[in-house]
């Protein structure tokens, strides 16, 4: 085929093959790039995957999330304040170091 904008009118049967399959996108590919038949009995498994990661990171942050609007903070004495302030203090690492 040449180089771009090549003057050589040579065309093998691979070059008009490969043009064919750049010019019309609905046509299925024939072949990886690899060489090897495609392979369609993975994209099920793949989605089954992405599924499982999303499901995962769904209850991980169902876990980590504190229900505020739980708290009513209008019949709390002052020692269950000072309960869900440190029992929030330890649950993990925050931006500031003391509450």
């Amino acid at each position: 085929m040449g180089c771009c904008y090549s003057s050589e009118n040579e065309d093998s049967d691979q070059d008009r093959e490969e043009r064919k399959l750049l010019l019309d996108p609905s046509s299925p590919p024939t072949k990886a790039l690899n060489g090897a038949e495609p392979n369609y009995h993975s994209l099920p498994s793949a989605r089954t995957d992405e599924q499982a990661l999303l499901s995962s990171i769904l209850a991980k942050t169902a876990s980590n999330i504190i229900d505020v609007s739980a708290a009513d903070s209008q019949g709390m004495e002052q020692h269950e304040y000072m309960d869900r302030a440190r029992q929030y203090r330890d649950t993990g690492p925050h931006t500031e170091k003391e509450l």
